[in-house]
């Protein structure tokens, strides 16, 4: 088989880029380890930056997310028992959308479908060939026999765990590395969310998080121990422990419910660098991780795919290669200023070991500087809806 990018992966950054690319005429192939269903059946977060949603509606897979997500103009930030609001809109004339990422990645398979792009599940053991050579190529197995892709170029969307940053360890890779002594335990449940926006928690106890994926199913979230089991954790349990770390009106209107999902999820810090080894470029996950605590993983993927799908568009209609050229920096300027942010974010709002009675009145008096200070709180939105997108070199554009 021959194609022109091929793509490993078929999370929502592998199917943005492909459709991208589909509409532009260029075309591509997704290659993927598991089915359709497993794919479909992954849990993610939610809150979509403006950026993210201007390039859903540019890959013309944005009309059921704008009829069913769920503009927010702020969020909550809680702390000393007290409710504080950050307004989104008010300080930056932007506001995120919330939208579950698997709706996302359904609105993307279908649009894929709808457009006759080749996707090919259950491809086991894909491997990237002669990525540093002109002519690269993958392979993998299927139906008991071994396939080759060739292609002009590969772009690894296949996570942290996936087959492309393997293949260039060892390669000049260098990797930065923050693992957090706690991890968040997360469930959904179907039963109204207790505000209509976002409540981050700051709590001697813990934090906490009330989130949504619609009006009628919410996602909540406490901080525990790494060593924490989730069998130990009862419906009833959680929603007790959730309610000891929100303000007294906000614990009194939360609504409980039997759980559908519930699993913990350990925080990391990641960046692997470059971004770009010859004609291989890594996307997401798969070159870096973020602590949900911002908001940030599913948008810098996104960050991600618009700096490579606009190089290889350059590449082929225009026959340059500046955009391709200058793909790992820009998305490793953009990468590092959200890791600096979730890391803050995360920081700010989390006990740990060693935070104590000093470090929990520190915590405090940060957050009340930050919700009295203009500048600060503009500081958190502008970070929060997204920085702008680096679209020339010294311009930034508006869809960040």
């Amino acid at each position: 088989m021959r194609t022109q990018v091929a793509i490993i992966g078929s999370g929502p950054s592998g199917l943005l880029l492909g459709q991208l690319l589909t509409n532009a005429g260029i075309d591509n192939v997704i290659l993927e380890r598991v089915t359709k269903d497993y794919v479909l059946g992954r849990i993610r977060a939610g809150v979509l930056e403006d950026g993210t949603t201007r390039m859903l509606d540019e890959a013309k897979a944005g009309e059921r997310m704008h009829a069913q997500g769920l503009p927010h103009d702020g969020f909550d930030l809680t702390f000393a028992g007290r409710h504080h609001r950050i307004d989104l809109f008010e300080l930056t004339g932007r506001r995120v959308t919330v939208y579950g990422q698997t709706e996302v990645t359904r609105d993307l398979m279908d649009k894929r479908e709808e457009t006759g792009g080749l996707t090919i599940y259950e491809a086991a053991n894909v491997t990237p060939h002669d990525f540093d050579e002109a002519k690269p190529y993958v392979t993998y197995e299927k139906d008991g026999a071994t396939h080759r892709v060739d292609c002009d170029f590969i772009a690894g969307c296949d996570g942290f765990h996936g087959a492309s940053r393997k293949a260039v360890e060892g390669n000049g890779l260098d990797v930065f590395e923050r693992v957090y002594p706690f991890g968040w335990l997360g469930i959904v449940a179907d039963v109204p969310p207790v505000s209509h926006e976002l409540i981050y928690a700051n709590h001697p106890r813990g934090f906490a998080l009330c989130s949504m994926r619609s009006n009628t199913r919410s996602r909540y979230y406490v901080q525990c121990a790494l060593d924490e089991k989730v069998e130990e954790w009862s419906d009833d349990r959680f929603w007790d422990e959730l309610r000891r770390r929100l303000p007294a009106e906000s614990a009194a209107a939360v609504t409980t419910g039997p759980s559908i999902e519930k699993s913990i999820a350990p925080l990391r810090s990641f960046v692997a660098e470059p971004m770009r080894f010859g004609r291989l470029f890594l996307v997401g996950d798969a070159a870096h991780i973020v602590p949900p605590t911002g908001a940030k993983g599913l948008n810098l993927a996104a960050s991600d795919v618009r700096y490579l799908f606009d190089g290889l568009r350059e590449h082929y209609q225009e026959r340059s290669e500046a955009g391709l050229d200058a793909y790992s920096a820009k998305a490793l300027a953009r990468v590092w200023k959200a890791e600096r942010f979730s890391w803050w974010m995360t920081n700010t709002m989390h006990r740990f070991p060693d935070t104590g009675a000093f470090g929990q009145r520190i915590q405090e008096a940060e957050l009340d500087y930050l919700v009295h200070s203009r500048a600060a709180s503009t500081s958190l939105a502008e970070n929060y809806v997204g920085l702008p997108y680096q679209v020339a070199e010294g311009k930034t554009g508006p869809t960040g």
